[in-house]
């Protein structure tokens, strides 16, 4: 993959003082001061082409994509020049690159051709964010089989350990019902061993009544035995007289 980083315009402000400074120190490797000294030369004059071209540059080597993105697209948006212009646009599109951006790459480099169709670094690094891009489809893609099979083996493996659950519930009701069941029966059993015949109760009317009944019977057996005597003491004499 090829991201060249166009510097032309860093030694062509010898204008402005800042942006003077921010060019030394650029040439110098030191990185860190040139980048404040182009974001002052940016607050002095927010709208310098130059000053934002540099410091995204800048920011780029630093590998802060993600600010050198905005500053090529603020410089690509103020410039005049479509060359520079088309410069920003490459920078921007292989920040976008390196931040893994690469549908928004395609159509950034997509930008630079039709301005500079003979840039053949933009063609190049347009066709590596086309396969770039699939290949990260492809990955999403298997990624998000992935996660589907892990979701439905979790689903199936939770289905399972309900069923074993229930199934282990309805056992230990079975056998609970059973030994009450059989608790039960031994009961019943032990009951009807353990039982014996109780004498009946009498109560107090059914005692006078039986007593009743048995003076009245005593009575009439008296009645029929005096009665039988009367009739053997009064019967005459037949025999004849001799």
């Amino acid at each position: 993959m090829i991201l060249v980083i166009s510097t032309a315009q860093l030694s062509a402000q010898s204008d402005k003082k800042l942006i003077r400074k921010g060019n030394k120190d650029y040439e110098n490797a030191a990185y860190q001061q040139a980048e404040k000294n182009y974001s002052k030369a940016l607050e002095t004059n927010p709208t310098s082409n130059n000053a934002a071209f540099n410091l995204g540059t800048t920011r780029y080597v630093q590998e802060n994509y993600e600010e050198a993105a905005k500053d090529f697209n603020k410089a690509a948006s103020m410039s005049i020049n479509s060359d520079i212009e088309a410069e920003a646009l490459y920078n921007l599109g292989n920040s976008l690159m390196s931040l893994e951006k690469y549908q928004e790459s395609i159509e950034t480099y997509k930008q630079v051709l039709r301005s500079q169709p003979e840039n053949e670094n933009a063609r190049y690094n347009l066709a590596y964010a086309q396969y770039k891009l699939k290949e990260q489809q492809n990955q999403q893609q298997d990624q998000n089989q992935d996660q589907q099979q892990d979701q439905n083996q979790e689903q199936q493996q939770d289905q399972q350990e309900q069923q074993n659950q229930d199934q282990q519930e309805q056992e230990q009701d079975q056998q609970q019902d059973k030994q009450q069941n059989q608790q039960q029966a031994d009961a019943d059993q032990q009951q009807q061993q353990g039982q014996k015949p109780q004498p009946q109760q009498l109560t107090k009317e059914d005692a006078e009544r039986m007593l009743q009944a048995l003076q009245n019977n005593e009575k009439k057996t008296f009645d029929k035995v005096n009665e039988q005597k009367v009739i053997s003491g009064a019967r005459i004499n037949k025999e004849k007289d001799w």
